[in-house]
């Protein structure tokens, strides 16, 4: 593994990390910032299948979930214009607690190509601000990607 196959996103939300965390671990809250519909089993093995996007379903397990600083799960695409296997990839998620919030860092890692990293750095950075929003009890409004 090298480190361009690796993206990283970092964003300082103003809400706690046990706030931040809950939008990982619960099916209404995720799907509230990403996706429009999907099934989760939020334990360590469990396993998730979620439309992100139009034609877009992502697949992966959970590896490690660790409340409220660590959420660790894999990625791929089962069904979509990508190719990238259900559960090739591996996202980290880490909750930071700092001065005015969270510092959240999304660890991208084993993306296959450079077009891979810029599309899902695209991604998780339109995403993560989406997360920002909402967390904050904000509403982001409806996904333009949709």
């Amino acid at each position: 593994m090298s480190t361009t196959d690796v993206v990283t996103v970092e964003r300082l939300i103003a809400a706690r990390p046990e706030t931040v965390f809950s939008f990982f671990t619960d099916r209404e809250r995720w799907l509230s910032w990403m996706g429009r519909d999907g099934e989760f089993s939020f334990e360590p093995g469990g396993h998730y299948r979620t439309n992100v996007n139009r034609d877009n379903v992502a697949e992966g397990r959970f590896v490690e979930i660790d409340p409220p600083k660590r959420l660790v799960f894999t990625w791929g695409w089962a069904e979509g214009g990508m190719t990238l296997p259900p559960e090739s990839t591996t996202v980290e998620i880490i909750l930071e607690p700092v001065d005015g919030g969270t510092l959240l860092r999304l660890v991208h890692r084993g993306l296959p190509t450079a077009d891979a990293c810029a599309a899902h750095k695209e991604g998780w950075a339109h995403y993560v601000d989406r997360l920002a929003t909402v967390a904050t009890g904000g509403d982001p409004g409806p996904d333009p990607w949709m």
